[in-house]
């Protein structure tokens, strides 16, 4: 089967006749689903079969941001409120034990929400370790401001997913946590030692094992003065591959952000170049989608069995769970904390 290597967005709640013939042409590897794409679980569930339909896998990977807080594509009137990652540090900071066992029960919970719709991989967790001084674009999306309870939150997040039937994608790999700039709007360049980024890293090191990783569209000038983390070979060689010892699918971050030089082309030739395995666009531009498509390989040799591996991480029976109860018992760690 043809599958290219490129993750791409739509445009709003259904296919257009436009889209529908793109992506039967292009045959994406997988999808990823934004507010514009949601109105309801109905809708979202009639999208995301669509999207399946198109590419005749029912394991097609349907990816959203889905981490609480500022960042939750899904929410009221039909999915509830979760909490942004520094609710959980801080509840972590109390009481470990309690800390870990809240922020799994919330990731099993968002995977459930996932999974009633059709959505099978969610864009957490976010493993940066913001730095003083940091622009406020992770904040407090992080868990924490140390490695440690980044790296303790994060598993224990990824677990819950993965208890869920959905899949995590460790990011923004490996670290935007020093980053002085939003990469939505341009490029962030750190200048951190070789010794201060390894506190940034610590997190990915621990979760090597997860099925999947979004880069940082970051400049660490002590590694490669030149490239963000995205288009790297250094780093994503080095660090990424090497010293993190990441051998899970590595995605890049959204190509359309500003952050990155070039034309959409450009940028994806770059990307892969640089050896992510598949290339992200999400803001559902046709024209962009086409350009970033062009310079798109097929999923093939490495980067398809690293894709493979990821979705069989999907591919077994879940844990029995009493969602009501599960949902009620995380309404009362919430509350002792509020």
């Amino acid at each position: 089967m043809t599958i290219r290597a490129l993750i791409l967005g739509c445009s709003g709640y259904e296919l257009t006749p436009e889209e529908v013939l793109f992506f039967k042409e292009v045959q994406p590897w997988g999808f990823i689903l934004f507010k514009r794409n949601v109105s309801g679980p109905e809708q979202v569930r009639a999208l995301c079969d669509s999207l399946r339909e198109l590419t005749g896998r029912k394991d097609t990977p349907i990816l959203i941001d889905q981490e609480g807080g500022r960042v939750q594509r899904m929410g009221p009137p039909h999915w509830p409120v979760y909490p942004q990652g520094r609710v959980y540090g801080n509840i972590y900071a109390k009481d470990a034990d309690l800390g870990l066992e809240t922020v799994r029960m919330g990731a099993r919970l968002i995977a459930e929400d996932l999974k009633a719709v059709g959505i099978n991989v969610d864009c957490l967790p976010v493993l940066d370790v913001p730095a003083a001084g940091a622009h406020d674009v992770i904040g407090n999306r992080a868990y924490g401001i140390d490695p440690k309870t980044v790296s303790a939150l994060g598993m224990a997040a990824a677990t819950g997913l993965l208890e869920g039937g959905v899949l995590p994608v460790i990011k923004h790999i490996p670290g935007h946590g020093r980053a002085g700039v939003d990469s939505h709007l341009s490029l962030p360049v750190v200048d951190a030692s070789r010794a201060e980024l390894e506190l940034d890293f610590k997190p990915f090191r621990q979760l090597s094992d997860m099925p999947m990783a979004m880069t940082a569209h970051v400049i660490y000038s002590a590694i490669d003065a030149k490239r963000p983390a995205t288009t790297s070979p250094i780093v994503i060689s080095e660090i990424i591959r090497g010293e993190l010892g990441f051998d899970g699918l590595v995605m890049s971050d959204d190509l359309s952000m500003q952050a990155l030089s070039g034309t959409l082309c450009e940028r994806a030739e770059a990307a892969f170049a640089a050896g992510c395995d598949v290339a992200l666009h999400c803001n559902g531009l046709i024209e962009e989608m086409r350009s970033v498509a062009s310079a798109a390989p097929l999923l093939t040799s490495d980067a398809a069995r690293r894709a493979a591996t990821a979705l069989k991480r999907n591919a077994h029976p879940l844990p029995e769970v009493d969602i009501r109860e599960l949902r009620l018992r995380f309404d009362e760690h919430m509350a002792m904390f509020a």
